[in-house]
């Protein structure tokens, strides 16, 4: 059956693992994950995967002691991915750091950050990727990472930069958002103004201020907007006879029973005997269902092994 890792240490370790950027950093996140996960006889299978993939990485390590080669890795695309984009010294660092857990270096001087750098959104039990790349004028920007990205969050404070950054990103499928800020410099005049060129250009848009205390700053408004961008459903799990997980698995729409066990664990729905179903794909609480039964965001599906 699933295993629910409730253990708040694991959770860090985890998430770490998946902003982890090189190959020591995944290994040091692996081995806290390895040394927090559970110990029962259940939990067998994730003890094998983890230490099976640190056995990888630890082969990768030695490699680059022969070879001298770097480690560093490409970023790990989470559930639900959006990426910052815009020009240098517009706020991009200063939106990373309002909305997630990272640490960006943040200065007045121009085209500080040279790398992507990824920070987590907690949101509605669900975790969002937000990685803020390198301005689109400097010699590191790199839009790869845009055109593959769930959500695009285009960074501006001039609406004449829309044009040259879009340009950039002729190659994005993902959702755009515009996001006009330093909104705390702006006059209400200016910002009826500017509400309404985007509003007649069809445009998905939040106008902010990343200053966290400044009045209204729209942040909350910005988040739902982000979070309303992915076309996902989040479906709980649980064991017979304990709660259900606190972080939920994050599934495309019209997916079944099965998608899920076998996003747990791959083959793991040829071991399953029974489903149970609790939320808003149930006809009643506790519902016994096939595992192509068609699920809804915040179900609650419950595993019981052959």
């Amino acid at each position: 059956m699933p295993i629910n890792v409730n253990d708040p240490e694991y959770t860090r370790a985890e998430e770490a693992y998946q902003e982890a950027s090189t190959v020591e950093d995944q290994l040091m996140a692996l081995n806290k994950m390895i040394s927090h996960a559970p110990t029962h006889k259940g939990a067998e299978n994730l003890r094998q995967q983890l230490t099976t993939r640190r056995k990888k990485l630890e082969a990768q390590l030695e490699k680059k002691k022969k070879t001298g080669k770097s480690t560093q890795t490409g970023i790990r695309k989470g559930d639900m991915q959006a990426i910052i984009v815009g020009k240098t010294n517009v706020g991009k660092s200063s939106l990373l750091k309002t909305l997630t857990n990272a640490e960006p270096k943040i200065t007045p001087t121009k085209f500080t950050t040279k790398e992507p750098t990824i920070g987590m959104m907690n949101y509605k039990n669900s975790q969002i990727q937000i990685i803020e790349i390198p301005a689109i004028e400097s010699e590191e920007f790199d839009k790869s990472l845009a055109h593959t990205a769930d959500t695009v969050l285009i960074m501006i404070d001039s609406l004449k930069e829309i044009p040259e950054i879009e340009k950039k990103l002729y190659m994005v499928t993902g959702k755009k958002i515009i996001i006009y800020n330093k909104s705390d410099k702006l006059s209400e005049e200016e910002k009826r103004k500017i509400k309404a060129n985007l509003q007649s250009n069809k445009f998905n848009f939040e106008i902010i201020s990343c200053i966290p205390y400044w009045p209204d700053n729209k942040i909350e408004d910005l988040k739902i907007k982000i979070f309303s961008s992915f076309d996902i459903i989040r479906i709980f799990t649980k064991e017979p006879g304990k709660v259900k997980s606190p972080k939920p698995v994050i599934m495309t729409p019209h997916s079944t029973v099965k998608d899920v066990a076998e996003k747990i664990l791959k083959g793991f729905s040829k071991k399953v005997k029974k489903t149970k179903i609790w939320g808003p794909s149930s006809k009643f609480s506790g519902q016994i269902i096939g595992l192509n039964h068609e699920l809804k965001d915040m179900d609650t599906v419950e595993f019981t092994t052959k």
